[in-house]
């Protein structure tokens, strides 16, 4: 993880934080104390009862780079959810989340200090506890499975970023209601197999799972991406399974050529795909469901994007900027490594006469747009 800790110090020089810090909590279980995170969104009034989503991280990594990696906040701070990031315990001098295969030996019951975090995240916050959302990156995403199988009375849906199933999770899941899945995963990641490994299941066989657990319809939906950053080395396609008990469904979205990244994270790292963003797509995945199936308030829920357009693109040297908002909006406009070459506020035009040509990201009311500049 190293590359990203440099990226991240970049990053925190350069002033791209403006968001409130996250709060720090700790609880003692099995021993144990056990740290997390809450993100507590903009929007956040305790008023109204809130879903939460908890953001698991990888592997040798930490709550701190998943919060950037990842990252949820600007997503939360519009649609009003606590975003939690617990962080792990070490295992081989490494963070991890105990869920069999490549962590066989560790004796942390991880599953058991959730259950015990979710109820004091209650009893501080006003949460809807029927929308209550996971989420991770590679092991993150391994134990976000291991929730939906061990501790599904709580959890309303799941999302795995580089992830799958041990065989211990596969053969020892129990989950006690319909649990909309979505598996975001590159077909060359190295790190956790595509095509599985003695230690971890096929993502093929972790998407049948799911399918026929759900009683989804056999044949998918097949939707292409469309391929907005030709530059990246790859291109992501969805495999929808819609039609199971409750209104459940389970979404695949295959990235050709992706390796073991997060899709449109600014930290641009070899094998990212950049025509979606991961945290993104997940939330309007999430926000669908409560834990008895269709959300039914969905249709009135609030949307956290601006309706936004941005033209031309291929840019030469002014980019215009139309929102349904009439007031200023701050961006930023990113190279492909993270740094941060313009920023300011704009009512309708940004100039980009000076930046060489290129590819650059777009970050602008909380949505990150890819521009091609001549």
């Amino acid at each position: 993880m190293k590359p990203l800790i440099t990226l991240l110090a970049t990053i925190l020089i350069s002033g791209m934080i403006h968001a409130q810090d996250p709060i720090a909590y700790s609880i003692e279980h099995d021993g144990l104390t056990r740290d997390y995170y809450v993100y507590v969104p903009a929007a956040y009034d305790g008023s109204t009862n809130v879903p939460i989503v908890m953001n698991f991280h990888g592997f040798g990594s930490n709550y701190f780079e998943q919060m950037f990696y990842g990252d949820f906040r600007a997503i939360a701070d519009t649609a009003n959810f606590i975003l939690v990031l617990p962080d792990g315990t070490e295992f081989n001098n490494s963070g991890h989340w105990n869920v069999g295969g490549f962590t066989l030996g560790s004796t942390i019951d991880d599953v058991g200090f959730v259950d015990v975090m979710l109820d004091e995240i209650i009893s501080n916050y006003t949460i809807d506890t029927t929308r209550i959302y996971s989420t991770g990156m590679s092991n993150g995403g391994y134990f976000s499975f291991l929730l939906a199988c061990q501790l599904s009375e709580r959890i309303a849906a799941i999302a795995s970023v580089t992830g799958s199933m041990t065989p211990e999770t596969y053969n020892d899941c129990n989950p006690q209601h319909p649990t909309p899945v979505m598996q975001i995963h590159g077909d060359m990641d190295m790190t956790v197999p595509y095509e599985g490994a003695l230690w971890s299941k096929s993502i093929a066989d972790v998407i049948l799972y799911w399918r026929d657990f759900n009683n989804c319809e056999i044949d998918p939906t097949f939707t292409e991406f469309e391929d907005t950053a030709p530059n990246d080395g790859s291109t992501a396609e969805e495999y929808y399974y819609p039609g199971g008990d409750d209104g459940s469904a389970v979404s695949h979205i295959k990235v050709l050529g992706g390796g073991h990244t997060w899709p449109g994270s600014i930290f641009n790292f070899a094998g990212t795909n950049q025509d979606f963003n991961a945290s993104d797509i997940i939330w309007k995945f999430f926000r669908n469901y409560d834990i008895n199936g269709v959300n039914p308030i969905i249709s009135t829920e609030t949307t956290y994007t601006t309706a936004l357009k941005i033209y031309p693109n291929p840019v030469t040297d002014e980019l215009f900027v139309e929102t349904n908002q009439h007031t200023s909006h701050y961006y930023k406009v990113y190279d492909l490594i993270g740094n941060c070459l313009q920023e300011g506020y704009t009512t309708n035009r940004i100039d980009v006469s000076t930046l060489p040509p290129n590819l650059y990201l777009l970050h602008i009311d909380n949505q990150v747009l890819k521009v091609l500049k001549q």
